[in-house]
């Protein structure tokens, strides 16, 4: 008999080879292109220079957050540097540190706002931004803005410039504030799937798109009040900013398109008329206007400046390696879900190993809890709660920092703090609670499908195929009301006022922080600064650090987002862009954020939907 292997032995052997010969060279290619970049990057790598004069550009990318969502540590490094990556994220924190060592550096006389890809940011982090602008402009400093085209939430950081430069096609876009919502009652009917909802509050209107095909009266009138509010905010402190009148920022059709043909249809001509901006310019007379005020760089095509970026990692403080008795700072950004929870959203158990970390720090004497969230489970906000009263237990007082939003489990986590700030714009409030779940019994039958069977009791038989017992669901209300006594019951104890009056102000109704102010939710307005000093002095300190207790990345993620990071510059701009499915899948993404954010294990939430407007 041959020993000699088959055909098709030989030919899969050979074929195999041929696989695995490429896949190993492929690899090699990589791996050598990889260490050739580090090698390339290393040699080249110029130090960070600011010249005498320079204008720091803050080139704002994406959202300004409270804290960044976890992010792979190799798809940061690979993104750095994208000027439009609407997934970026700044830290509010960052741009005001950057901005006030820039007020006392002697070398940057000039603040560029380039806001071109500026996504989102609420009112208050930018009235924040704002406040420190005013600062450097209070030293003698100019703020300068230029844009193509400025969007609502772009224009408001550039009034706060001492010259906004527009470009000549370019135009303002200011158009106030809505909120309007898809409704999914007759879709629902339609698909055969029964919607059960508990609820307690008025305008707890989170669960009216599941049970109604348009506004209630309720939210309508709670919806028009907030947004009135925060809007004459916004108005007010741009009109200031711009020496105009609040009503000359949002025209009616008629008023705009009589302002529109006065100036030949010209949107730019329009936005100088009314004084919206200064100057018109191209791109090359802005550069030219910022040489003649600055003076041309190492590059004579560009003006003497140096980016946030660049600045922040020049600026930014060393970890100290003795530390001092500290305030420390724990951010609470994003929906309150349960468990283990990445930077970004705040679980259950994970911002209560953060709180825990602080109680038994010898060298933290008082905490600010920086809230920044529209609630969501109820279980995990109670949870987090306890871990306040731990650490004011241990003698450590809890000052609570409002940032754009803090309702419903947002505020539940902040009532039993020693002393509360917000902002005027901040939502709060929201003081109410619902549970809600479908069952597909009639759906399932409509195709033939059809649940049967025995159980022991009526709870045991509970499943989204069988239609829910009404002796089940007297059960459930009776729970959320419950739940939403305890809520009212919270208030009143934590804030030292009746049953009666909490409910009259509850209800699920939000608040701003300066309506919130008046009705006794809060204590004093103020932002993270004042959040500090406050507990600084309720724990008798005069001389303290500040300390960020937050998630850490591990040794093998930090390594890996150094090693990326020095190379990301040196790849294809190919490999840094976002691709069409990308971005479609970030917009389902949002939904799909929306259905996580509900995942209490008793299905009772504490949340706020009138807060995404």
């Amino acid at each position: 008999m041959t020993t000699k292997p088959s055909f098709f032995k030989r030919f899969f052997l050979l074929l195999w080879n041929t696989l695995n010969g490429t896949r190993k060279l492929i690899l090699n290619l990589i791996f050598f292109s990889l260490l050739a970049l580090i090698a390339v990057a290393l040699m080249s790598d110029e130090p960070i220079i600011v010249e005498q004069d320079s204008a720091l550009v803050l080139n704002l990318s994406g959202s300004i957050v409270d804290q960044k969502h976890f992010v792979d540590p190799i798809e940061a490094a690979l993104s750095q540097g994208e000027q439009d990556n609407p997934k970026a994220e700044v830290l509010l924190a960052d741009i005001l540190y950057v901005i006030h060592n820039a007020t006392q550096d002697e070398r940057i006389n000039t603040i560029v706002l380039d806001l071109s890809n500026l996504h989102s940011a609420g009112v208050s982090k930018m009235t924040a931004i704002g406040e420190a602008l005013n600062a450097f402009k209070a030293e003698g400093k100019t703020v300068i803005a230029h844009g193509n085209y400025f969007s609502q939430n772009q224009y408001f950081l550039a009034s706060y410039a001492s010259k906004i430069y527009l470009n000549t096609q370019g135009m303002v876009s200011l158009d106030g504030l809505s909120r309007y919502r898809l409704y999914y009652k007759s879709a629902l009917e339609k698909l055969k799937i029964n919607t059960h909802v508990f609820r307690v509050g008025t305008f707890k209107s989170a669960v009216e798109p599941f049970i109604r095909d348009d506004m209630s009266e309720a939210d309508k009138a709670s919806s028009n009040s907030l947004l009135s509010d925060i809007w004459g905010s916004y108005s007010e402190i741009v009109a200031k900013n711009r020496g105009i009148s609040p009503d000359e920022l949002v025209l009616s059709p008629d008023n705009y398109l009589e302002k529109l043909d006065s100036n030949e249809g010209d949107s730019a001509k329009m936005a100088l008329s009314m004084k919206w901006v200064d100057e018109l310019v191209s791109a090359e007379g802005f550069r030219l206007a910022m040489i003649d005020a600055v003076g041309a760089g190492k590059d004579p095509q560009y003006f003497r400046q140096v980016g946030f970026n660049d600045y922040l990692s020049l600026v930014k403080p060393v970890a100290h390696f003795v530390e001092k008795d500290s305030v420390g700072i724990i951010v609470a950004k994003g929906n309150i879900l349960n468990g283990h929870q990445q930077a970004g959203d705040i679980g259950g158990d994970s911002t209560s190993e953060l709180l825990r970390k602080a109680r038994f720090d010898d060298k933290i004497k008082a905490l600010v809890l920086r809230v920044d969230s529209p609630g969501g489970s109820a279980f995990a906000s109670e949870q987090i709660r306890q871990e306040v009263l731990a650490i004011q237990a241990a003698g450590k007082p809890v000052v609570i920092s409002m940032g754009s939003l803090a309702a419903s489990g947002g505020y539940w986590i902040s009532a039993s703090a020693d002393y509360i700030y917000a902002t005027p714009t901040t939502l709060t409030g929201s003081i109410g609670i619902f549970g809600m779940f479908a069952t597909f019994e009639d759906a399932l039958a409509q195709i033939g499908v059809n649940s049967d069977g025995v159980a022991t009791s009526e709870w045991a038989g509970l499943s989204v195929a069988r239609p829910l017992n009404s002796n089940v669901e007297a059960v459930i209300q009776r729970h959320i009301e419950r739940g939403y006594h305890e809520f009212i019951s919270l208030v009143a104890t934590e804030r030292n006022m009746t049953l009666e009056q909490v409910d009259s102000i509850a209800q699920g109704r939000v608040w701003t922080g300066k309506k919130a102010l008046e009705l006794g939710l809060i204590d004093e307005l103020g932002d993270m600064e004042l959040a500090v000093a406050k507990a600084a002095e309720l724990a008798k300190m005069k001389n303290f650090d500040t300390k960020l207790i937050e998630q850490e990345l591990t040794a093998e993620q930090l390594f890996i987002q150094q090693v990326m990071g020095v190379t990301a510059a040196y790849l294809p701009q190919s490999l840094q862009k976002t691709s069409l499915i990308e971005t479609m899948l970030a917009k389902w993404s949002v939904v799909l954020e929306e259905f996580n954010a509900f995942d209490d294990p008793n299905g009772v939430y504490l949340y706020c939907d009138l807060c995404n407007y």
